[in-house]
Order: C-alpha cells, then structure tokens, then sequence
C-alpha cells in the first residue's frame, strides 16, 4: 500500500479542504490519504472551536481514510518545529510516499508553484543558511526589516525566488521540504493549487472562503455555503470558547516564572521581559498588539502565549523529535480499519520520550474541554472514531 500525506490543522473543516483531499488522491495516485492533523489548539496560536476528534471526522466523511494527531509541542510552534513534528510522523510510516500541500498558483517571474522540485531547490538553500545567507539577514533587520522580508531577501541573495515565500501556504511547504530532505525520508513532495480566498482573508469568498474568514463570520449564516454539511452542524453546534481561553492565557502570563518563559520557542533576546510588563493590566490582544514588532509578528506572540499555558518548552520539544514521536489515530475509515491501523502502530525508539509528548497533547484537550463546556460530542477518554 501507499499512502499520501498531508498535515493540516482543518479549523474548521471547509470545501477548500476536501478540494485538497480529491486532488491529493488524483495527484498522487496512492491507495490511501492520510491527515496528520493538529489537535485543539493550531500553529498561530489559537484555540479550536470544533473537538479534533469531530474535525477528523469530517475529513473521513469527505476523502480522507485516517487522521492522525500532531502532538500540541509541535502544533503550537513555528512553521519549522510544526513541519519537522508532522515530517517525523510520516517519515515513521514506510508506506507513505508522498506529501500533500496547498500552493499558490505562482511564485512571481512566471514560475509555477505546482512543482516539487522548486520547493526541493529552495530547501537546500534555506537549510545550509550560509555566511551570506545570515549576513543578509541581520543587514535587513537592521536596517528596521519585519523577520519575514528580511528572511525573503536573505533567501534572494542565495539565489532562491523571492516570490515563492510571499504566502503562508508556500512558507509551510518549503518547511515541509526542508523536513523531508533533512529526515533522509524517500517522500515525495506534491503541491496543490490552492483555490478560493487567501489564507488570512477574513472575508466571505464564493463557496471557498478561508478558515480565517469562516471563524470571523461564524454567526453569518452564509458560511453554510462555504462548508461540507457534516462540518457546518458541528461548528455551528460548538461553543465559541476563544473569549476564556484568551483569558486564561493572559492571567498565566502573569503568573508564570519568567525562566519557563524564555523556554518557549521564539521569546528571545529579552521578549519575555516585555511580555511580563505587559501582563499587568492588559488583556491577550492589547498584549499582542503592544508586544509586536517588524521583528515579533502577531501570530508569533500569539503562539508563544498559548504554549506558555500549555507548558511547551523549546527544550523539552526537541528532546521529542530525538525519541519519536506518538502516533494516536484519532479517526479512520470503517472500511479500511482492518489495512490501515497496523500501518498506523508505530514504536517510537523512546517510548518513555513518546508518552511524556503524549501527555502533553492529552492535558490540552483536557483544558479545552474545560474551556469548552458544555461539549456536542463526550469523549472523555480520547476514543477514536470509526467513519
């Protein structure tokens, strides 16, 4: 059997996505799809609405034969982290043989994005980071540069098409690439071409909205166009539990230890001193606004807000990636149970290392659980769903 892979986070599930799941299975003619997804709480720092367990649910109902759990140390990280966690998972699973990923239809100069091998080229430039690449770097944010367009010019001056990092979707596939190549894994790369509305755009599109644009517009009833049906019943049935989550991360901001808070990933050179000044008297998104920068984006103060809840330490993540990582199914295809889940039972070469990573992702949906009340679907003990 082989399988395809795509990682993706599906809050909330929408047509966009099972779009990407049809053509993943067109495209790389494997006999299976299989999500690695994000549990309850996703790479910008944000708390789900919908049970990670209903969202692989919806995946299954709509082209998708299993899902399988990003631990939260890796969901809750920077593009880089969350890509080498997802990599370590399918790489850990011999029978897949390609990645899925969504790409923008061009990387400027003419030049298709719907092509392996330009995110294979930029890879290895992004991984050697030569002397060139870091001076070029530290010049631009000198100069007063966001991170973002000094990484592009960085990657310009060592020969890479600016244009291909221009997007989010883009900047996660070259992490993918980056992981592959990195990991030894015999994985071929797939991009897909995105379609409907850009990955940040909180408008309503034409029956593609974004996630984005599906979460700021929940109580608009035209989202129902913009979503399978299994997916809009869920969602509209879930509570809105961002408003106490948000909360509940300011408050532990103040109370936390100012050493747990330089662990997380992305608070340096001095951050966690602003963001403890901060949090007397302010709440999340004054926090954010206050404590970003051309060098500190939003989603980046954001996520190290929501790890720093979460207890997600820089140190303690890379430790995972040494020893393997859990692999929990979280849902699979009736019919293809008795074929996939033997291929899904991996033994990670530190079992102990396994488990501490496992609990980690369990104490967070037990906090959104928490945050959550009252629950649509009780599953307490993390059962995983037949679809």
């Amino acid at each position: 059997m082989e399988i395809c892979a795509i990682i993706c986070e599906f809050n909330p599930f929408h047509n966009g996505h099972a779009y990407l799941l049809r053509r993943a299975r067109e495209l790389s003619g494997c006999d299976a799809v299989l999500c690695v997804m994000s549990g309850q709480f996703t790479q910008r720092g944000e708390i789900c609405r919908t049970d990670k367990f209903l969202r692989a649910k919806h995946a299954i109902l709509c082209g998708a034969d299993a899902v399988v759990e990003l631990p939260v140390p890796f969901a809750v990280a920077p593009a880089e982290i969350f890509a080498k966690g997802a990599v370590n998972i399918i790489s850990s699973i011999p029978q897949v043989k390609c990645v899925a990923f969504g790409c923008e239809s061009s990387c400027g100069d003419g030049e298709s994005c719907e092509d392996g091998g330009i995110f294979e080229s930029a890879a290895k430039i992004l991984s050697d980071e030569s002397a060139l690449f870091k001076a070029t770097l530290e010049k631009h944010l000198d100069w007063g540069e966001s991170y973002i367009k000094s990484y592009g010019a960085a990657f310009e001056a060592c020969g890479g098409n600016g244009g291909l990092l221009s997007s989010p979707n883009n900047v996660l596939g070259v992490e993918y690439a980056k992981a592959v190549l990195n990991s030894g894994a015999d994985i071929r790369l797939l991009p897909v071409k995105r379609v409907g509305a850009d990955y940040n755009d909180e408008r309503l599109a034409d029956g593609y909205s974004s996630a984005s644009g599906i979460r700021a517009n929940a109580d608009n009833p035209r989202i129902k166009n913009e979503m399978p049906e299994c997916s809009y019943d869920d969602f509209i049935k879930s509570t809105d539990n961002g408003k106490r989550f948000r909360r509940l991360a300011a408050d532990w901001l103040y109370l936390c230890d100012k050493e747990n808070l330089k662990r997380v990933y992305g608070c340096t050179e001095g951050l966690e001193n602003r963001l403890k000044n901060l949090a007397f008297g302010h709440g999340f998104e004054e926090i954010v606004e206050l404590a970003c920068s051309k060098r500190y984006s939003k989603a980046r103060v954001r996520r190290i807000l929501t790890a720093n809840l979460l207890g997600l330490y820089a140190d303690q993540t890379q430790e995972f990636l040494q020893g393997g990582l859990p692999v929990k199914v979280l849902a699979v295809k009736k019919e293809r149970a008795d074929g996939l889940l033997p291929l899904l039972t991996v033994t990670p070469e530190n079992a102990v290392s396994a488990q501490a990573c496992a609990e980690l992702s369990s104490k967070a949906y037990g906090l959104w659980r928490y945050l959550s009340t009252p629950l649509l679907l009780d599953n307490p003990n993390e059962k995983m769903i037949l679809a």
